[in-house]
C-alpha cells in the first residue's frame, strides 16, 4: 500500500507528482517519511499589547473596516486591512492576493500568523497566513515546515501529508520487532510518523524522533555489519607479501614517517599477507601523510606481481596524486610504470592506456570515475585505493573491485570522525587512524571576526593577492533550498567582482555546475589564472593549490566544526604562511565557543570530538554516502547514547541471528535489503 504511486493520492495528480519527485517523493511511503525541517509553535495566541519587539506571532483579531484595495504598479496590487483585538490595533498588508477581498469581512474574527513589524508604535504584518477563527485548523497547534521546491507551498505539502495519514495510517507497519520497541522504550512506527509531522508537545515529539532515529541507525548498522561479515568470510588468492620496493621508497624519503604512519603500515601489511580480503579505511587529518602510506601499499602489490589503482573524486586531485606517485618513484629510482586516466584523457591516448593496462604493462593506474567504466580491464589487479571515501558509494567501490579476483581495498579519508561514531559510519570497514601530524607542518592561523569587520578582511586578502598569492571565499550554506544556496554564491560573486575585487580575476564554483565546468574553474585556479575562488562547500574536497593562502568563510556559524576544519585544510599547503578567517554573525555564546575551538587547535580529531559534544552526532551522518539518497538520519540523531545502544544491539543480533530469521525480523530484513540492495547477502 505505501509503495503506491504518489500521483494517485487525493489532491496530487500527474503535474503535482512531478514537483514532488524533485523532493525524491515518488510513493506514499516517501511522502510519509518526508519529515519537516522545523516547526512553528502556534499554540499561544498573543495579545497585540504583548508584542514589544518584531517577530512571528499568532493573533486573534477582528476586521474593523472594509479592506482597501489598490494597484501600485502594473503587476502589483495591495490590500490593507485594519484589525483589532481588545488590547490594540494592527494593519494586515497583502501583495498580489486579490482573492482575499471577498474573504476578509468586516466584523468577522480571524487567526493571523506572520512576521510583525513595529514602526513608530504601529504594528503591521505583511502577507500573513489568515484563517477563520471558527475553523482554526492550524491555530493552537505546532505546525510543520517542510523543505520546498519551486511550485510547491508548505500549505500544499502539509495538506497532502494529512491526507496520506488519514488514508494510509493503518497500513504503516512496525519495522522493529515488538520486543525491541518495548525493551528500548520506543513507540510504534505509525505513531512516530504521525507525531513527527504533527507533534502535540515536546515529550511526544522526542519519543517519535528517538524511535525513527533508532530504527534508521539499526537498519544502517546491521546492513554494514552484514557487508563486513560477508567480506571477512571471503578469502583471496592475492597475497601481497613482498616489500622490497616499498622499503626502498622509505629509505629514499627525505623525512622519517611518524609513529602513527608506521603503525598503520603494519596494520596494512598484516591484512595484505593474510588470507582475508583487506577492506581498510585510513582516517587521517589533512597533511597527516595518508598518500605515502597508500603508495607503500601499492608498491607491495607491484613487488608481488600485481597491479594497483587509485581512484580520486576529481580530475585535479587524480592528477595531483599521479604527480606525487611519479615524484616518489623517481626519488627512489624505481622502475614502476604509472599512468593517469581521467574523463578528459584524449581518445587515442586513452586507448593506448587501456591496452597497456589489459596487457599488464602498467603497474599503477590513477584516475577518476573513468576507472570504473566497463571498458577498463586489468591483467591482474591486487589492490584498489580510493581517496575521499564519502564521495564514493559502496557500489562504486565494488564495481572497481569486481575488475579483479577479489583485490584488496584501501580507502583514505581526511574527514575526522569521533571514535564514538566511527564504527557506526564505517561499519563495513576495518579502521586505521593517523592521529599524529608530521613535525614542522605549518599551522594555519585562524581569526574569528564579525560581519562589520568584513571590509578589513577583504583588504587583508587584497594584500596577499597583490603579492602573488591566491585566496578562497566560501559562501554561506543556506538551509532548506539548493536554489537559495546557488543564488547566494552567485550574488556574492557578482557583488565582489563589481566592487571590492573588480581589478582581480575571480572564479565561481558551486554544486549546480557540471563536472566539466567545475574542473575547468579548478584547473584555472590551480594554474594561477584565477586570483580568488568564490565557492560553496564543493571546494571542500579535491582542491590542492599550494599558492592559496587565505580562506574566508562567510556565515561560519552555519557550518559544522568538522566542515569548517575541512575547508581550512584547503590552505596551508605551500611554503607561505596561511590564514583562515571565520565570519561569525551569531551573537550566541554557543557559536562563540565553537569558533574558539577552531582558533585554539588545528587537530581535526579534537575538533570532531568537541563538535560532537556541542551539536550532537547528527551532523556526522552526512559524511558517508552509500548512494542511498533517500536514507536520511542526519537531522534525527541527537544522542551519542542512542548510537552506542544501537551498536551494542546490532552486535548482539548479528551474533545470535545473523540472517534475521523469523517473522519478527521480516520487515527489518526487508528494509535493510531495500536500502543496501546488491551489497547485502542473507542466507
Amino acid at each position: 500500500m505505501l509503495d503506491a504511486d504518489i500521483q494517485y493520492l487525493k489532491g496530487v495528480g500527474p503535474n503535482r507528482a512531478l514537483k514532488l519527485q524533485k523532493l525524491n517523493i515518488f510513493t506514499i511511503g516517501d511522502l510519509l517519511n518526508y519529515f519537516p525541517v522545523k516547526y512553528e509553535d502556534r499554540r499561544t495566541v498573543k495579545k497585540i499589547n504583548e508584542i514589544s519587539e518584531p517577530g512571528k506571532y499568532l493573533l486573534k483579531v477582528k476586521i474593523i473596516e472594509k479592506p482597501k484595495h489598490s494597484r501600485i504598479k502594473k503587476n502589483m496590487t495591495i490590500i490593507k486591512a485594519i484589525c483589532k483585538d481588545d488590547t490594540g490595533f494592527i494593519t494586515l498588508t497583502f501583495f498580489n492576493n486579490d482573492f482575499l477581498m471577498d474573504k476578509l469581512i468586516v466584523g468577522d474574527y480571524y487567526y493571523v500568523f506572520g512576521n510583525v513589524k513595529i514602526a513608530f508604535g504601529k504594528l503591521e504584518t505583511t502577507n500573513p497566513e489568515v484563517e477563520f477563527a471558527d475553523k482554526d485548523w492550524k491555530a493552537g497547534k505546532i505546525m510543520p515546515v517542510y523543505g520546498l521546491t519551486y511550485g510547491l507551498s508548505n500549505n500544499e505539502i502539509t495538506k497532502l501529508v494529512k491526507t496520506a495519514l488519514e488514508t494510509y495510517y493503518d497500513s504503516i507497519q512496525n519495522i522493529l520487532p515488538e520486543e525491541i520497541i518495548k525493551e528500548y522504550g520506543l513507540t510504534s512506527k505509525k505513531s512516530a510518523i504521525k507525531t513527527l509531522h504533527f507533534p502535540s508537545d515536546g515529550k511526544e515529539y522526542s519519543l517519535a524522533k528517538k524511535t525513527i532515529a533508532f530504527e534508521n541507525l539499526l537498519i544502517m548498522q546491521l546492513g554494514l555489519f552484514n557487508i563486513k561479515n560477508n567480506l571477512s568470510n571471503e578469502f583471496s588468492d592475492i597475497k601481497l607479501r613482498k616489500t622490497e620496493l616499498s622499503e626502498k621508497l622509505l629509505s629514499y624519503l627525505p623525512y622519517r614517517l611518524t609513529n602513527a604512519q608506521l603503525k598503520v603500515i603494519e596494520e596494512i601489511k598484516e591484512d595484505l599477507k593474510s588470507k582475508k580480503i583487506m577492506n581498510r579505511l585510513i582516517q587521517g587529518d589533512v597533511g597527516s601523510g595518508k598518500t605515502v602510506i597508500a603508495i607503500y601499499a601499492m608498491l607491495m602489490a607491484v613487488s608481488s606481481g600485481y597491479q594497483s589503482s587509485m581512484m580520486a573524486p576529481t580530475e585535479i586531485l587524480a592528477l595531483q596524486h599521479y604527480e606525487t606517485i611519479r615524484g616518489c618513484l623517481n626519488l627512489a629510482g624505481l622502475d614502476v610504470k604509472a599512468e593517469v586516466l581521467t574523463g578528459s584523457t584524449k581518445a587515442k591516448e586513452k586507448q593506448e592506456i587501456l591496452t597497456k593496462l589489459k596487457n599488464g604493462e602498467i603497474d599503477i593506474i590513477v584516475g577518476t570515475h573513468a576507472l570504473i567504466e566497463d571498458n577498463v580491464e586489468f591483467k591482474d589487479i591486487g589492490l584498489v585505493v580510493t581517496d575521499e571515501q564519502h564521495r564514493f558509494g559502496v557500489r562504486q567501490r565494488a564495481k572497481l573491485a569486481n575488475k579483479g579476483k577479489s583485490p584488496h581495498i584501501l580507502i583514505m579519508t581526511a574527514t575526522p570522525i569521533p571514535r564514538t561514531l566511527a564504527l557506526m559510519i564505517y561499519g563495513d570497514l576495518d579502521i586505521s587512524i593517523i592521529d599524529e601530524m608530521p613535525p614542522g607542518r605549518q599551522k594555519v592561523i585562524t581569526y574569528v571576526i564579525t560581519d562589520k569587520e568584513k571590509t578589513k578582511a577583504y583588504n587583508f586578502i587584497k594584500n596577499h593577492l597583490d603579492s602573488g598569492r591566491q585566496a578562497y571565499i566560501v559562501a554561506p550554506l543556506v538551509e532548506e533550498s539548493e536554489n537559495l544556496e546557488l543564488d547566494s554564491v552567485v550574488e556574492i560573486y557578482k557583488e565582489l567582482k563589481s566592487s571590492y575585487f573588480s581589478e582581480y580575476k575571480l572564479g565561481l564554483l558551486h554544486g549546480k555546475m557540471s563536472n566539466s565546468e567545475k574542473e575547468e574553474v579548478i584547473n584555472k585556479f590551480y594554474k594561477g589564472k584565477i586570483n580568488m575562488l568564490v565557492s560553496t562547500t564543493v571546494v571542500e574536497v579535491g582542491v590542492n593549490v599550494p599558492n592559496a593562502v587565505v580562506m574566508l568563510i562567510l556565515n561560519a556559524e552555519r557550518f559544522g566544526l568538522a566542515q569548517l576544519h575541512q575547508l581550512r585544510g584547503r590552505v596551508g599547503r605551500g611554503r607561505h604562511q596561511s590564514y583562515c578567517i571565520l565570519v561569525n554573525e551569531s551573537k550566541s555564546k554557543k557559536s562563540k565557543d565553537r569558533m574558539s575551538i577552531l582558533k585554539r587547535t588545528n587537530n581535526g580529531f579534537i575538533i570532531a570530538e568537541e563538535d560532537l559534544k556541542i551539536r550532537g552526532p547528527g551532523d556526522f551522518f552526512g559524511v558517508r554516502q552509500h548512494g542511498l539518497s533517500k536514507f536520511e538520519i542526519k537531522n534525527m540523531v541527537t544522542s551519542v547514547e542512542t548510537v552506542q545502544r544501537v551498536q551494542l544491539l546490532s552486535k548482539k543480533i548479528i551474533a545470535e541471528n545473523p540472517n534475521l530469521i523469523g517473522n519478527d525480523y521480516r520487515n527489518l530484513k526487508s528494509e535493510i535489503m531495500n536500502l543496501f540492495k546488491d551489497d547485502i547477502v542473507f542466507n
